[in-house]
């Protein structure tokens, strides 16, 4: 590989994915509901929410029912429809799970690059300098 070559490599990074579960194993919080709940947070409406992020909107309720009653509490206010129409909102506690959950993503992120650049990560680049010298 010439110098060149080695120097227009990508770095490598490292990815993690977290998530909540219960202690059966099933999923209570993670990053498809994080943005199932923002996009209802921008929209007012499970129906926009769904179109946004081209889900059904049955798919999209069974997702927050089964995280409310994982729970034992609702996340999401629902207004029936009618003359001013319906709509829906988090609840306070839905709120704090969204910014949480947030906060919790970018530590996790934050201390998985550290910790990856002062191990792997110095051996990846250790490995495409080697291989930029030459034989």
């Amino acid at each position: 590989m010439t110098e060149a070559h080695v120097e227009n490599k990508k770095k490598f990074q490292v990815r993690s994915k977290v998530w909540v579960q219960d202690a059966e194993g099933n999923v209570v919080f993670g990053l498809g509901r994080l943005r199932i709940l923002e996009a209802i947070e921008r929209h007012g409406s499970l129906r926009a929410a769904a179109l946004e992020l081209n889900m059904g909107y049955r798919a999209i309720w069974a997702r927050i029912r089964a995280t409310e009653e994982r729970l034992g509490i609702s996340i999401l206010e629902k207004k029936q429809g009618g003359r001013s129409g319906g709509g829906s909102c988090l609840t306070p506690i839905g709120e704090k799970l969204v910014r949480d959950f947030r906060t919790l993503q970018r530590v996790i992120e934050r201390e998985s690059d550290h910790a990856f650049a002062d191990t792997l990560g110095q051996d990846l680049d250790a490995v495409f300098q080697k291989q930029g010298e030459g034989p």
